[in-house]
């Protein structure tokens, strides 16, 4: 095999694989019993709290009540004891900070005695409030670097879970981070206000269907994750894989996804292990994943759990990402989540479905059989339709990242043009509302016949689904399909909550206010809804030209194609009142995330450009060149001889050679340059790195088509995506 030697080093490394750790023994334990073993689960709360302080938790954890402060000295004994039986000698508050990582801070349970040794302790004070330093993580100005104190603080409605690791075990409590002034400094709690605000608006509009129990209603979320699994030989071989998560340079390989043989195909032993042990882990910590296959791209996977409360969900998708990543350093794999990892195939989203409901009331999306006789469902699905046209802004502005960039609308995932996909039988429920205020028909499900007698005859959904939406109802739930792969959820979910809250705001004061009769009301608020954001609606191909002409044009429809165009939508005045008046953020905590966004949107080009320039001038520059001197001394021996040698490639190769040098310094020149404010820096990010990337990029792909490839210095796309 032919190959640059560090290239083959990595395929011979790829070949002689051998699994660091032994099989597990997965007959040992039914998944029953390992499901959530190493969670301080309800049950397991049930079994080592006193009555009376088990009722106060669950109180807090399924009804929204205070918590009890005198309970935590209890509590964080019982946990301690539980978690000390499971090998554990420290804790952890676990927190999410604007980074959108998942941040750790240890403190061991021991503490010295008088006599010489130490005690293991863990007090209700230690449980409740942890403080790690405030001033390092983005604050988006809340917090000057001189301002260090930042406080964590329990968050009893997300359970507490044991981290195995070969040498020990770690007690892990999920966390809200604030700073010393009481701002959020995190993720997790602007979206448990939000959670607050969507429930204490829905239980005006149920109490107006005449369910008052009060049950709490609870955004819920099940978050898809797609994800690239390769060598970690040819990922360290890479070192803009490495350091920026995605490849700067790779000409297409012969074959990418075109034959679209990968999708759903047999999923490769190596990579089926990994998986089986990542779920393994997954099911211990009480992570409900339900499916994994092979997606569209080649190297290309997905894995999605069932639906959870909103917060609970956000928590452990970041527990996913986690495991994902540590159980694939086991099996020689990196875990990429990048949006964008090789261009040219597909990218990788986390398609976040969200619904709404309650104990009693169940979801509330759920249409039913007859939808257009489900005026409940229809009130709360119109509420959703109503948030996404009055803010379809914020939705793009929330996934707004440099990664997501090179996914959104590149004929893979959705169009930066946030529109709502509803179906055929739900469209037709609501086209019969706006022509003739009600309706009074559902189209049926029906079955399909397959005309194989073998097979029988299968129930069909009433509509088809529509993969180029980026926010689809499917059945029950939104599928919002735009957000990054590799983003935490916590933000679209606390966009979704809030606008939800206000449109759910807005119909119950509608109905609150209105006289006579209830039906007729909620009849005439429905074709109002509908008539006036009707436009938000599209069930036909997003990828379309045609479609982004109409949207654009002929509705008025927001297309914010970079994240420079998005983020200024998270600072309107629109979004800070909106933020404000549901007490989800305090317009210094909305600030301080556009700052914090921008800020990463720059950093992240800014190193994608100096790896550029790097990788461009100490690799492939000098493998070109001396590749050009072998061709020139090849074509000097030939003349000598005689002969005239065909120059076509040299010259190739030589313009080529020049491109690069030109590409380069200019690329440089772009990469000194110091703006003025942050806006002024993400436009020259937009206007002018990403292009002279791109510049230089398309000189290096073309010397891959060139040089010889025993001197290519950089793992192939061939090599990266089909050597398992």
């Amino acid at each position: 095999m032919s190959g640059h030697q560090a290239r083959l080093d990595a395929i011979k490394a790829v070949i002689d694989y051998k699994p660091i750790s032994a099989p597990l023994n997965f007959s040992e334990t039914p998944t029953g019993e390992l499901f959530g073993a190493n969670v301080f689960s309800t049950s397991v709360m049930k079994q080592r709290l006193p009555k009376s302080v088990y009722k106060s938790l669950l109180k807090t954890i399924h009804a929204g009540a205070a918590l009890d402060l005198s309970v935590a000295d209890v509590v964080a004994s019982a946990m301690k004891d539980w978690a000390i039986e499971k090998g554990a000698t420290h804790y952890a508050h676990v927190f999410y900070p604007l980074t959108g990582r998942t941040a750790e801070k240890h403190d061991s349970f021991l503490s010295p005695s008088d006599n010489g040794g130490a005690l293991a302790e863990f007090s209700g004070a230690q449980l409740i409030q942890g403080e790690p330093d405030g001033s390092s993580f983005p604050t988006g100005g809340i917090r000057a670097t001189f301002e260090a104190r930042g406080y964590t603080a329990w968050d009893v409605t997300s359970p507490a879970y044991i981290l195995e690791n070969p040498n020990g075990t770690t007690l892990c409590i999920p966390t809200a981070f604030v700073s010393w002034s009481g701002e959020a400094l995190d993720k997790k709690t602007p979206l448990l206000r939000s959670m607050k605000a969507i429930n204490v608006q829905a239980q005006r509009v149920l109490k107006l269907f005449g369910a008052t129990d009060g049950a709490m209603v609870t955004a819920t979320a099940g978050p898809e994750q797609e994800y690239f699994l390769i060598d970690r030989n040819f990922y360290y071989a890479r070192p803009d894989l490495m350091t920026a998560g995605r490849t700067l340079f790779g000409a297409p390989s012969a074959k990418g996804q075109q034959f679209d043989d990968h999708y759903f195909g047999a999923i490769p032993e190596r990579v089926l292990a990994c998986m089986l042990e990542a779920e393994h882990e997954l099911f211990k910590l009480g992570v409900p994943v339900k499916t994994r296959h092979n997606e569209v791209a080649p190297a290309q996977y997905e894995i999605a759990p069932i639906f959870e409360n909103a917060n609970v969900a956000t928590d452990h998708q970041q527990l996913l990402m986690l495991t994902l990543d540590r159980v694939a350093q086991k099996y020689g794999l990196a875990c990429l989540t990048h949006e964008k990892p090789f261009a040219g195939i597909n990218g990788s989203g986390k398609h976040v479905n969200f619904s709404m409901g309650s104990a009693t009331q169940g979801n509330l999306l759920e249409p039913g059989d007859t939808p257009h006789e489900n005026a409940r469902f229809l009130v709360f699905c119109a509420a959703v339709i109503r948030a996404v046209s009055v803010n379809a802004k914020l939705l793009r502005a929330i996934v707004a990242s440099a990664g997501n960039d090179h996914r959104l609308g590149a004929n893979e995932a959705p169009p930066a043009i946030i529109s709502i996909f509803l179906g055929d039988q739900l469209n037709d429920v609501f086209e019969q509302i706006a022509r003739h205020g009600e309706a009074t028909s559902s189209k049926e499900s029906g079955t399909l016949t397959i005309g194989v007698d073998t097979i029988p005859p299968l129930p069909k959904h009433s509509g088809d689904r529509n993969r180029t939406s980026p926010f689809a109802f499917t059945g029950n739930k939104f599928e919002f399909r735009a957000v990054a792969s590799n983003q935490s959820i916590a933000g679209p979910l606390m966009i979704l909550n809030t606008i939800v809250a206000e449109s759910l705001d807005y119909v119950a004061t509608r109905l609150e206010n209105s006289t006579g009769d209830f039906n007729a009301a909620v009849q005439a608020l429905l074709k109002e809804i509908i008539t006036e954001h009707g436009t938000i609606i599209f069930n036909g191909d997003g990828y379309s030209d045609a479609w982004h002409k109409e949207a654009e044009f002929k509705r008025g429809l927001p297309n914010l194609r970079t994240t420079f165009d998005a983020l200024p939508a998270l600072v309107s005045e629109e979004a800070v009142e909106l933020f404000t008046k549901y007490g989800v953020m305090s317009e210094r905590e909305t600030e301080s995330r556009y700052e914090v966004y921008m800020e990463q949107y720059v950093n992240t080009v800014t190193v994608e450009a100096r790896l550029t320039a790097e990788i461009a001038k100490t690799l492939i520059y000098p493998t070109a060149v001396r590749y050009q001197g072998e061709l020139a001394g090849a074509a000097a021996n030939l003349k000598a001889v005689g002969i005239e040698p065909d120059m076509t490639i040299l010259n190739d190769l030589t313009a080529a050679v020049t491109g690069l040098q030109q590409s380069v310094a200019r690329l440089e020149k772009l990469i000194a340059h110091e703006g003025h404010d942050l806006p002024s820096e993400a436009k020259h990010m937009r206007d002018a790195m990403l292009p002279a990337m791109l510049d230089v990029r398309g000189y290096a792909d073309e010397l891959e088509g060139l040089v010889a490839d025993d001197l290519w210095p950089l793992p192939t796309y061939q090599e990266m995506l089909f050597i398992k």
